[in-house]
């Protein structure tokens, strides 16, 4: 699945990097995804078990934390996607349904920058939308993947629907600041992976009429009569 929701894999035991730095990374991920950009860095300090002064001693500001948290999610969701999306192996779909509950950090990082709307998400869906473009093409390379007649667009759209799925659900079901997003990502699994393995596997029209008309009038559109 391409949804950023469905996160196929396992993601790396964030107990194998125990320095400070990281962390105060990690425990900035569960403070930023739980509480949102507002949450004071003492909060953050304390949730890692460090002084407030030397989580400014490794980042500076807590725009600079959120800018490390950003690019640590992104590289995990990434580097799972890519593996999952260039394997021929069928287990690692049981793989990642056992397992997509243990995104749940990650996720609700993302959630509460698409949240924020403005640079913050705008930025997000740039690199979202690079990052699937990557991992197509790597599974285009692979033969698991078809190619596209524009895969950045591709990307784009990909990207524009996984988060738009995430916001949806959690705005409509999950009110509020405190959110479960474990449980969120298990009721999004439990509804939407049928459709969107059908949707992304057997396709949805019965023939390409449609994508026909399309392509003759981009190519050559009717002149406006009016």
């Amino acid at each position: 699945m391409m949804n950023m929701n469905s996160i196929s894999g396992k993601p790396p035991d964030r107990s194998e990097d125990l320095t400070a730095r990281a962390r105060i990374r990690d425990a900035a991920v569960d403070c930023f995804g739980q509480r949102g950009f507002d949450v004071p860095v003492r909060e953050i300090a304390e949730r890692a078990g460090v002084s407030p002064a030397l989580v400014m001693h490794h980042f500076g500001t807590k725009a600079k934390l959120r800018v490390a948290c950003e690019e640590h999610v992104m590289r995990i969701i990434r580097e799972v996607k890519t593996e999952s999306i260039t394997t021929k192996d069928q287990t690692t779909v049981l793989h990642h349904l056992a397992e997509a509950e243990e995104f749940a950090p990650y996720m609700a990082f993302l959630f509460r920058c698409l949240q924020a709307g403005g640079d913050l998400a705008r930025t997000l869906y740039e690199h979202m939308a690079a990052d699937i473009e990557a991992y197509l093409d790597a599974g285009v390379k692979a033969g698991t993947v078809r190619p596209s007649r524009n895969p950045e667009a591709r990307a784009r759209w990909l990207a524009a629907t996984g988060g738009g799925s995430l916001l949806m659900l959690v705005t409509l079901r999950h009110p509020g600041p405190d959110v479960d997003f474990r449980r969120v990502i298990r009721e999004w699994s439990e509804e939407f992976t049928l459709p969107a393995l059908e949707l992304y596997t057997e396709g949805l029209l019965a023939d390409r009429s449609m994508l026909d008309a399309y392509l003759l009038y981009v190519s050559d559109p009717p002149e406006d009569s009016s």
